[in-house]
């Protein structure tokens, strides 16, 4: 969806995340208490989920996290999220960075492990680094 390269590694999340009030952007940490992955950093690391959850305003979460340097790396997805798209575009247009958003084949999820380090292609080919 946001095409880029970025290599890091992986938080696989059990759920979906909302990014807004599911993250701190000024932390980077999931922040849910009610997400298994909370405690969670997701600085730097290459965010693995099924699908994107809720709320409009995760674009901004996601925005502000990139310019607080508390971002992922990439965020790879099982089903298009527009959303989760948006943020990345609009922090390389507000802030000259960004992010990859690849949504993986129904199988893409296979093998990827959290602490695994991954590297995302431009292509949107994710292989172990």
């Amino acid at each position: 969806m946001v095409p880029g390269e970025a290599v890091g590694e992986v938080l696989r999340l059990d759920e979906p995340l909302s990014f807004w009030g599911g993250m701190d952007p000024s932390t980077g940490r999931v922040i849910d208490r009610r997400h298994p992955q909370v405690g969670e950093s997701i600085t730097g690391r290459v965010l693995a989920m099924p699908f994107g959850r809720g709320s409009s305003s995760g674009s901004s979460a996601l925005c502000e996290a990139v310019r607080a340097g508390t971002g992922p790396a990439a965020i790879l997805m099982g089903e298009p999220d527009e959303i989760v798209a948006l943020g990345a575009i609009v922090a390389d247009e507000v802030y000259g960075t960004s992010f990859p958003v690849v949504v993986l084949p129904a199988d893409g999820f296979v093998g990827l492990v959290t602490g695994q380090q991954v590297e995302v292609a431009v292509d949107g080919t994710v292989q172990p680094a």
